[in-house]
């Protein structure tokens, strides 16, 4: 009896001493890989004084090792994607100012242009309820082969293009095929994936007649036809694969709206004039109207998403007369509240959006709401603020220039929303 005792106590000690020397194994491997990650990541390097060409260090990161990607064999709950925080990634964007500066607009290349700080950049967004794949810019290119993409509406839409452009040229670098005459509309091919993204330029999605400067100082009032579709978008629509239609801030300016060939009121209206003021949320309401309507009889299969108005962080002031956006970080919900004009929009939409499902009921499956207003309400440090030009203060600190809290800084926030478009079309191909 002795003996078998024994026997069970050296065998236990035994057993203890291969768990410990396995646990031990396992720390230092961990510990290894750790170490191996964080030496690959590089830190902005941004320089502000000087003629040298600052720029964001490209992130050393493989985009297949990435602790956001799940494998896809795990079954992801659904849960709301629009709803949830910013955290902080130190991985940071994966395209840079300079690798991707040709395609971004000017105003948008905060880096360059000076902004001197750099940690805007690593937040990520994180859904309450769920994970959130990083983006893939190889995978979105794979599942987009021979296929034809639309970002259509305002400024904020060739924003965002820009912005998927930028991560995509990590993969492939695009060639612009063609651009209208004034350059506002664009499209670009990658070559090896037979794929097209178009930018559309139609700030209303209705005709309209406008009369302002690459500066947005008007000389006369819009004329909006608010029952004719803008052709521009409309031409294209049938042939797209996807699109991303949106609209919202333009409709605040001054108009006069016309409808069935009449002139029916206006917004903004001058005292002298007899017609009547109709506030802006009508003449947004009756637009949308029709381009919804539009969408439900055009029995497109491509999948068609509408995306909200994106809020602006105008903070002492608006676009014309002293507004700054100064913030460096991320706020959260309860320090910042939606302007009045921002909900009024996102109201209309929702009503819009709401019906036109309705009424289309199973046929709707293609239709899809991105409303990201509140994802980026949040976000009032990812603006160019005074950085929308080159290097604003270089010959005056004290310098008063125009400020831009209404376009994002690329790399920005405003990628993210990627992450999520290409994580809803994921989701719907394999019915997750």
């Amino acid at each position: 009896m002795k003996l078998k005792w024994e026997s069970i106590s050296m065998f236990q000690q035994n057993t203890f001493l291969i768990k410990l020397v396995s646990a031990s194994l396992i720390t230092c491997l961990a510990f290894r890989f750790l170490i191996f990650r964080f030496s690959q990541f590089s830190p902005v390097q941004v320089s502000v004084n000087g003629n040298s060409d600052p720029q964001i260090s490209p992130p050393s990161v493989i985009l297949s090792d990435n602790e956001d990607i799940i494998p896809g064999d795990i079954e992801v709950e659904k849960c709301d994607l629009f709803t949830g925080k910013w955290i902080k990634d130190p991985l940071g964007p994966i395209y840079t100012n300079k690798t991707c500066g040709i395609v971004v607009d000017g105003h948008q290349n905060c880096i360059t242009n000076g902004r001197p700080d750099s940690g805007f950049l690593y937040w990520k967004w994180k859904p309450n309820d769920c994970s959130l794949p990083r983006f893939d810019p190889k995978r979105f290119l794979q599942l987009m082969r021979n296929k034809s993409w639309a970002l259509i509406g305002d400024s904020i839409s060739r924003n965002h293009v820009e912005s998927l452009l930028c991560m995509l040229s990590t993969v492939e670098k695009p060639a612009e095929v063609y651009h209208d005459e004034n350059y506002r509309s664009k499209r670009w091919h990658f070559p090896s994936y037979n794929f097209t993204i178009s930018n559309i330029w139609s700030p209303f999605l209705v005709q309209a007649a406008i009369f302002e400067d690459s500066n947005g100082v008007s000389s006369a009032a819009v004329q909006l036809h608010l029952d004719k579709l803008d052709n521009t978008w409309t031409d294209l629509f049938p042939s797209l694969d996807y699109a991303i239609i949106s609209s919202g801030e333009w409709f605040l300016k001054t108009a006069v709206y016309h409808e069935n060939a009449n002139t029916v009121g206006c917004h903004g209206c001058p005292e002298s004039s007899n017609m009547t003021d109709l506030g802006f949320d009508y003449a947004y309401n009756t637009s949308l109207r029709y381009v919804m309507d539009f969408i439900a009889k055009s029995k497109t299969k491509g999948m068609i998403f509408f995306r909200t108005s994106i809020p602006d962080h105008f903070e002492d002031g608006e676009w014309h007369n002293g507004g700054t956006c100064k913030k460096t970080e991320p706020v959260s919900e309860e320090e910042v509240e939606m302007k009045v004009l921002n909900r009024i929009l996102r109201d209309v939409e929702i009503s819009q959006f709401e019906r036109v499902v309705m009424e289309m009921g199973q046929e709707s499956g293609n239709l899809k709401l991105l409303d990201f207003a509140g994802m980026l309400l949040t976000r009032p440090d990812g603006h160019p603020g005074a950085y929308r030009e080159f290097r604003p203060f270089d010959k005056d600190k004290n310098a008063k220039v125009q400020n831009d809290c209404l376009h994002w800084c690329l790399p920005g926030p405003i990628d993210y929303l990627n992450d999520v478009i290409l994580e809803i079309i994921v989701s719907d191909r394999t019915g997750k």
